[in-house]
């Protein structure tokens, strides 16, 4: 009997992985996609008009792919467990199982399982593949911004996009790609608006190697009004010169439109393309500097601006004991010292007293400034460790909160569930978003800041579970329309024997 109940379990194990890893695969996929278009939307601008081709792009999109997985799976992990469960509780299959005598925390065994081995993986992911695909993906992105769009003139402006010509035409035929009545102006010489052709059609194609522009004319002439050197301005007869052509062909070197590819390593030294023991290494000496610098600094401070006594030498004492010491702080009557002093030696000392606090003043609101922007870098970095730990552990946590929500509101396809999914990942999001922000400021710490979603949503995810498991009507809408009725029924009573009372007294 015993054996036979192992196999038995061991069949809903693998019913269970089977009906759950499918759904995975498929909403992580899905996941995955909408980032991409995400990533699109916001770099379409930037992308279009460039004339790209299709390694080049591809090459784009799939490093900026893999800097999407650490996202996408936990929110992937979410969709599917809230599907798998939903399933399983709208064709009452939880409920053959629980009747059985198989409580819901060994049916999501395996999958806590699984689950455990894919957040280790997400961990080894985002702290070896991740900090490759981010230098690499915004590698690529740069040389793409610096990329000059291709050449496209549109009719009726002014077209500035071929180095040191503005280019104007009036009609393009989209088929053969003639250009009609053209205005070229030659900006070569740096001299202004002092050299235009005017023609009556022409042609433009790029060289065979891609390097520079050719323009053939047609039917025009050009006008360019000769320099005039060493006279004076009531002297100058301006002088101009007309050249009339039947075809003209003008080669324009291009610059800047071929992709020119950095070399690796240009972004390397970024939070995000570090590992978590290069993140270490670099947090530490962060630190370590940080820690030196404050110390010097305020014994600067303290030595030059803080206790300033001049004019005291020290006793014979004092110099025998300390010779290197030039000054040494004395205690010593302040007010019957100032007493002491002349009128003028009052205002004298109070002047300068007022100086040397304002420049003070000045030095330290400097100081911290600099303080404030090297706190800022090391907050980064350590925001960045404690990412690659929160992603991962974020498996786990949308988990616990997708399984026992679905095997409550027995709801399984894609809809309801997508729309659970999307609204706790939108409150995941906010609070690292906000925690990560508070952190880089400075104003909590960087632990309670970067695991504020995990520590906030894992108990939500515990209660969820243990409702689950005692199958807790909590979403159950008829529970909470029975609730109000007798919040209903309870005040319309309590108004009737008010009232009731109120009629007796008179």
């Amino acid at each position: 009997m015993h054996i036979i109940c192992n196999q038995s379990v061991k069949k809903v194990d693998k019913f269970l992985l089977k009906s759950f890893i499918g759904p995975l695969i498929f909403t992580f996929f899905i996941v995955l996609i909408i980032l991409i278009l995400q990533f699109l939307w916001m770099y379409v601008d930037e992308l279009a008009g460039k004339g790209l081709d299709f390694k080049v792009l591809s090459e784009l999109l799939y490093h900026f792919a893999l800097t999407f997985v650490p996202t996408a799976l936990p929110l992937g992990i979410l969709l599917a467990s809230l599907m798998t469960f939903g399933n399983m509780g709208e064709f009452s299959e939880l409920s053959a199982l629980k009747s059985s005598g198989i409580p819901l925390q060994r049916i999501m065994l395996p999958l806590i399982v699984l689950i455990g081995f894919i957040a280790i993986v997400s961990f080894f992911f985002s702290n070896n593949v991740l900090p490759y695909s981010t230098e690499k993906a915004r590698t690529l992105l740069w040389d793409i911004r610096r990329k000059k769009p291709d050449i496209n003139i549109q009719a009726g402006t002014f077209y500035n996009g071929v180095p040191d010509f503005s280019i104007k035409i009036t009609a393009k035929d989209p088929v053969t790609n003639r250009l009609d009545n053209l205005i070229i102006y030659d900006h070569r010489e740096r001299r202004g608006n002092y050299a235009v052709i005017l023609a009556d059609s022409g042609y433009m194609r790029l060289t065979s190697d891609q390097t520079g522009l050719i323009m053939t004319l047609y039917k025009g002439y050009g006008h360019n009004e000769l320099e005039e050197k060493n006279v004076s301005p009531s002297l100058r007869k301006y002088p101009s010169r007309q050249d009339f052509f039947k075809e003209q062909s003008i080669v324009i070197p291009l610059t800047g439109f071929d992709l020119q590819r950095s070399e690796d390593g240009l972004f390397k030294t970024g939070p995000a393309m570090l590992n978590i023991s290069q993140l270490t290494f670099t947090i530490d000496s962060l630190n370590r500097k940080y820690t030196e610098k404050l110390n010097s600094e305020f014994k600067n401070f303290k030595n030059i601006k803080l206790y300033v006594v001049r004019n005291l030498r020290p006793s014979k004492a004092d110099q025998t004991s300390e010779p290197e010491s030039k000054y040494r702080i004395r205690h010593f009557d302040t007010k019957a010292l100032f007493d002491s002093l002349t009128v003028m030696e009052k205002r004298t000392v109070l002047a300068k007293s007022i100086e040397n606090l304002k420049e003070g003043n000045t030095i330290l609101i400097e100081k911290n400034e600099s303080q404030r922007y090297e706190i800022k870098a090391i907050k980064r970095y350590e925001v960045e460790w404690n990412k690659k730990l929160t992603m991962s552990f974020a498996c786990l946590v949308f988990f616990f909160i997708g399984a026992p929500l679905g095997a409550i509101i027995r709801k399984g396809g894609l809809g309801t569930p997508a729309v659970i999914s999307i609204f706790f990942f939108v409150i995941y999001y906010v609070i690292s978003i906000s925690g990560q922000k508070l952190v880089e400021e400075d104003v909590v710490g960087t632990f309670a800041g970067m695991w504020a979603s995990s520590y906030i949503l894992l108990p939500i995810g515990i209660f969820l579970t243990y409702k689950a498991t005692t199958d807790s009507v909590i979403l159950n809408i008829e529970t909470y329309l029975m609730f109000f009725k007798k919040v209903k029924d309870f005040l319309y009573r309590l108004v009737i024997n008010e009232t009731g009372r109120n009629s007796a007294k008179d």
